[in-house]
């Protein structure tokens, strides 16, 4: 008899899927989309899908293992869980007794569960003293400069963007990495709203919109800026919104008036008719909504771009209407209890130094001093790879290889991160924990059931850090709290968890316009064009437009921008290794335009390598009208070991920082390519 197990996908996706497990005497036989929540509507993207392949994969690891081999061979003997832990105790308190802070955790997103992720991990650490992971890799620079704007990462309900007339989707492939929005903007389409993409690469979503918009990568906040001119000088304002519900407008007024379209026009490299067809369009349109997403922030002026736009909104009054304002991000309007679930009162009044994960690969080459504090001795990676996903991998890979770096890696698969660990743990999928799970794209919280036992000898990762935190002689009683105990702990009294249970989601309670009426989460209660906080930071207060570290068309040896949006049937580094996904793929590639592959003598399906300072890349060159002249897309993230030459696009892109949030800048990347000579 078939029983079917409500749970939720976990992956790093604005979606947050509600899923439906079928299961019958034990095995997972499908994974879909429950039709009962609204915001799934029975539909699942072509990975999740296919679940069951990923979580019975014959790759996955079952069992602990050390390494037996040099560091990197990959070569590992299977133990025995207590022999594991016990080792691995014994080596941390062995560091822990020089300094905590020599060791360093290192996740992010594998899982987006509250429980899985840091629910047990981070009392571990806390109650360790162990250095704190600055976990910046993906959002930090567009979430604060939401946060610097509106006061928090919030935004419109998603369900409304099939009402608005005029949709603009920037920075964002929807129809990859926004399945459930992008078949919202579909209704909105054929109930005769206009679609506009804004972005660099002419993406699958570009292809279906009304227009597209391919300006340079990092100038996002000049086109923001150019329109702002156009809605002043053409009075295309909510004059009456602006008064009662914003801070800083003659500030933001001077400031657009330096930005004629044609200024902008020749900083985007795009058509002057381009932005003043859009700007009337957006100021004259109503409602207008703009669906923003963390593709454009990831430059070096990103927080400032993400500002620029989120200002245009109360600039119209789009915000009045419940199909109109700006959505990014979801996740701040979750009541999460952080503090009780987390618990950094098990520091104990320590202060723990702060490490950038951005920064890895350099910061595992320090060594002791003043500026720095402790050698990093030991990393604990779970729900990351970060050989494959951080910046200037060759500097990763160097730092990861250190002979006495102590390297725990919780897995389900050997990736480019665990060929290098001394010990593999072996974790457990989705279909078999308990998590709860918010949201960055709508406004339901989600539940997940264990649909399975744990294959093999997989252990959830609060299992293992309850094992390490008993070894370590760590007796507080949250070390004791059960999955399901902390799943209640995550939202204590402010969400029904009788409801979660009963139906697998619950939806929080939110107004259907937020800020018709003003009530920004920020200090004055308005949307603040002009950030006090920033300028008290001794930053600039208003937006502007910050040129990129590298910027096109500043260096002969590099004269091509390279930008590296994920590959439509990967999610990040998950998903590489599932061979029906890995077959729709193909190979790694580096999509060109006709002009520049031509200047470069290079043709569609030709090894090419992609190089600057940093590193080189080598991968097949695909001559295509998706990347505009002077931009090449490196679509990423392979596993390092399945690219041609043992690397990955992260050979070439830089550990610098954005202008806020301490971001990464994938995206602000120069580089040159070359045709490979066959057997070179």
């Amino acid at each position: 008899m078939d029983s079917v197990v409500r749970g939720a996908c976990p992956h790093d996706c604005p979606d947050t899927c509600a899923l439906l497990t079928t299961v019958n005497h034990g095995v997972a036989l499908r994974v879909q989309g429950n039709p009962a929540h609204r915001h799934t509507d029975g539909a699942l993207c072509t990975k999740v899908s296919r679940y069951t392949e990923r979580s019975y994969h014959p790759e996955r690891i079952l069992q602990p293992l050390r390494r037996v081999g040099p560091k990197g061979s990959g070569r590992f003997e299977p133990v025995g869980w207590d022999e594991a832990l016990d080792g691995i105790a014994a080596r941390l308190k062995i560091i822990a007794s020089r300094d905590p802070q020599a060791i360093l955790p290192y996740s992010y997103a594998g899982t987006m569960g509250q429980v899985q992720s840091e629910g047990m991990a981070a009392r571990f650490f806390h109650r360790l003293g162990a250095s704190h992971l600055d976990r910046t890799i993906c959002a930090t620079a567009g979430g604060e400069g939401l946060t610097h704007t509106l006061g928090g990462k919030v935004g419109m309900k998603v369900e409304f963007f099939a009402e608005a007339q005029l949709i603009l989707i920037w920075g964002s492939n929807s129809i990859a990495s926004n399945l459930h929005f992008w078949r919202l903007a579909q209704q909105a389409k054929r109930n005769g709203a206009r679609l506009v993409c804004i972005d660099p690469r002419r993406s699958e979503t570009a292809d279906k919109c009304h227009e597209h918009i391919a300006l340079r990568p990092g100038t996002d906040a000049a086109l923001a800026l150019a329109l702002m001119h156009e809605l002043i000088v053409h009075d295309w304002l909510d004059h009456d919104y602006i008064e009662q519900h914003t801070l800083g407008w003659e500030g933001l007024r001077e400031r657009a008036l330096q930005w004629p379209p044609e200024r902008a026009a020749e900083v985007c490299g795009i058509p002057v008719q381009q932005i003043t067809d859009l700007a009337r369009a957006y100021g004259t349109t109503k409602p207008a909504a703009i669906r923003l997403n963390y593709g454009m922030q990831r430059v070096r002026g990103g927080g400032n771009a993400v500002r620029a736009i989120a200002c245009l909104p109360a600039l119209v009054g789009a915000w009045r209407h419940r199909a109109g304002g700006l959505l990014l991000s979801a996740s701040g309007h979750f009541p999460v209890d952080r503090a009780a679930l987390h618990r950094p009162d098990l520091l104990a009044g320590r202060t723990p130094r702060t490490i950038n994960m951005v920064t890895i690969g350099d910061d595992l080459l320090r060594e002791t001093s003043a500026a720095f504090g402790p050698k990093i001795e030991a990393l604990i990676v779970y729900n990351s790879n970060p050989v494959a996903v951080a910046p200037e991998s060759g500097q990763v890979v160097q730092g990861f290889a250190r002979e006495d770096l102590f390297t725990v890696v919780l897995e389900h698969f050997q990736t480019d991160t665990a060929d290098l660990a001394d010990y593999i743990l072996p974790a457990t999928t989705q279909l078999e924990h308990w998590d709860i799970h918010t949201s960055y794209g709508h406004t339901d919280v989600l539940l997940n059931r264990p649909a399975i036992a744990p294959v093999g000898q997989a252990r959830p990762n609060t299992e293992v850090f309850r094992q390490l935190a008993r070894r370590m002689g760590f007796d507080e009683p949250c070390f004791q709290d059960s999955d399901e105990a902390l799943c209640r702990t995550v939202f204590g009294d402010a969400v029904d968890f009788d409801q979660l249970l009963e139906h697998g989601f619950a939806t929080l309670p939110l107004p259907e316009a937020p800020f018709a009426q003003g009530g920004f989460p920020t200090a004055s209660g308005r949307c603040e064009f002009f950030s006090a906080r920033l300028a008290a930071q001794g930053l600039d207060g208003l937006p502007d437009h910050l040129p990129n570290h590298e910027v096109a068309g500043s260096s002969a040896r590099y004269p091509l921008a390279m930008i590296s949006p994920p590959a439509r049937n990967f999610l990040n580094s998950s998903f590489v290794n599932v061979k029906s996904l890995r077959d729709i793929e193909g190979e790694p590639v580096l999509e060109i335009h006709a002009d520049d592959a031509q200047a470069r003598g290079i043709a569609s399906g030709q090894m090419v390598r992609i190089f600057n300072d940093r590193g080189e890349y080598r991968c097949k060159a695909k001559v295509s009208p998706r990347a505009r002249p002077g931009v090449v897309n490196g679509l990423g993230i392979w596993w390092r070991k399945l690219g041609p030459a043992g690397t990955n696009v992260n050979q070439v892109t830089s550990q610098r920082l954005t202008d806020l949030g301490r971001g990464p800048v994938f995206y602000d990347c120069l580089v040159e390519v070359a045709g490979v000579a066959t057997g070179s």
